[in-house]
């Protein structure tokens, strides 16, 4: 069953794939060697045939019939693989080392291959390679070479091609088996770490082998996709506990005062002002509801299509000039200063949303009343306290949003959980709000490949935005839609 299995993995395949790629090679190049081979020797034994041919046909005109044959019976004397045949011009042998011919084959002068046989050999017929010349007189000389050396070697390359391939065979089979073995050991641990996490365990972890191939390269980016899960499933169980939780007081709140319109409410005016604090109820559950929606959407990356680049510059003098007049009411002074040049490429909406909760949340814990309350009973505030700034700059390649203001600020151990959904410290449960502005900020600059820092201002909050600037200014300025400040986030 493990054998099977090892059979049907796609490395074996591949391994096979491969071993019949390369058989099918070595056949050709063996192959090609071969013919190259006997073209090579065959050519070799034609020029030495005419040689041959020429040097005796030189020796007949020099001393006739005699001394043709008295050099043929020399010759035939010496061991090797000469051929050579003197005949009557009515084909009777004179003189040579051929005992007989196929018929007819002096009437075909030139080179051909033919069978013979050598005198007092009855072990069969023999191939070689001769050529007929017709000497003055009619006489008929044989020149030729025995072929049965190049047999033998292109036998002894055949027996070396087979032999080649069974020995890549069953090496390649080995190999692949081997291979595949090794590949689908460390593919049964993926799926049993994969099966435990699917049972429910997502803290669970695909191992890495060390090696730096492509499976480690797919496990490391497997375990990033469940980290990224494992925090998406975090961040969806707190934002339900949460949602739960925060929800339902002002549902109660809500519940509360209509059912005290419905027993104490006497005249239309009583019923009038219940309904309008069952509205307020309603419209901060509706901002509550669309800050997540908000928060959503810039988390799944859903504002990515309607990218442009603007100046980042206006935006921050667009929400400065949209909230002095509630820095006026709240005895607070609004300051702002932008930069020149300061191209983005993003959402400008939804950068001006989050810059206008930043500020919102300034100018509600900047105030002179909150500032005294973060310095305690008695103490007047700091000459700073009402002051909150608001600048956009360049660092580098980035361009920075910076909202400060003078107030409580927030302690170092907890800057990084107000960011999270719902979370509000203890000094601002007092006053208005859900839990979700900077929430919202942190997922806007993510959104823009940038990131939210919290830093103390000594006294106060330091919120800095940092965004990847645009290279280019591609698109004109177009008109920022910002909520009201009494519909901020």
């Amino acid at each position: 069953m493990a054998l099977g299995k090892l059979f049907r993995t796609t490395v074996f395949k591949v391994s096979l794939a491969y071993l019949a790629i390369s058989a099918i090679g070595a056949s050709l190049v063996l192959g090609t060697i071969g013919w190259n081979m006997k073209h090579v020797i065959d050519e070799q034994i034609a020029r030495t045939i005419d040689t041959n041919i020429t040097g005796l046909s030189e020796q007949y005109a020099q001393g006739g019939i005699r001394r043709l044959v008295n050099i043929i019976q020399r010759r035939t004397r010496r061991p090797g693989a000469g051929l050579y045949l003197v005949t009557t011009p009515a084909g009777e042998p004179i003189a040579g080392n051929i005992a007989s011919l196929p018929p007819d084959i002096l009437a075909h002068p030139g080179l051909v291959e033919m069978a013979y046989q050598p005198p007092g050999d009855t072990g069969g017929q023999h191939r070689a390679l001769v050529r007929i010349f017709v000497l003055d007189g009619g006489f008929h000389l044989l020149v030729g070479h025995d072929l049965e050396e190049g047999e033998s070697l292109r036998h002894i390359l055949g027996d070396a091609l087979l032999t080649s391939l069974v020995w890549l065979v069953v090496i390649g089979t080995l190999g692949g088996l081997w291979v595949a073995r090794r590949v689908l050991n460390r593919v049964d641990a993926i799926n049993a770490n994969a099966r435990a996490i699917v049972a429910g365990d997502l803290s669970g972890r695909l191992h890495l082998a060390g090696t730096g191939d492509e499976l480690d390269r797919l496990v490391q980016n497997f375990n990033a996709m469940l980290e990224r899960i494992a925090i998406l499933m975090a961040g969806l169980k707190e934002v339900s506990d949460n949602i739960a939780h925060d929800l339902k007081t002002p549902l109660t709140r809500l519940r509360s005062e209509v059912e005290q319109a419905l027993r104490t409410a006497k005249s239309p005016e009583d019923y009038r002002g219940a309904l309008e604090k069952a509205l307020e109820e309603s419209d901060r559950l509706i901002q509550i509801f669309n800050a997540l929606l908000s928060i959503a959407r810039a988390e799944a990356g859903a504002g990515r299509e309607g990218m442009i680049d603007f100046d980042a510059g206006s935006v921050a003098r667009d929400v400065g000039e949209l909230y002095e007049p509630v820095a006026e009411e709240r005895g607070v002074a609004l300051s702002i200063s932008s930069g020149t040049g300061l191209t983005l490429h993003g959402s400008r909406e939804l950068v001006g949303q989050a810059l206008a909760n930043l500020v919102d949340n300034a100018l509600t814990y900047g105030s002179p009343e909150a500032a005294r309350e973060g310095r305690g009973p008695g103490l007047a505030p700091s000459p700073a306290a009402a002051t909150v700034e608001l600048s956009a700059r360049r660092s580098g390649g980035n361009v920075e949003f910076i909202v400060a203001d003078h107030g409580p600020g927030i302690a170092e151990n907890d800057r990084l959980r107000v960011l999270n959904r719902f979370v509000r410290l203890e000094n601002a449960r007092s006053r208005p709000g859900s839990g979700l502005g900077l929430s919202l900020a942190a997922a806007v600059a993510r959104l823009h490949n940038g990131s939210l820092r919290l830093e103390d201002n000594a006294p106060g909050l330091r919120v800095v935005i940092r965004l990847p600037a645009a290279p280019h200014r591609r698109e004109l300025e177009v008109p920022l839609a910002l909520p009201s400040p009494e519909k901020a986030a």
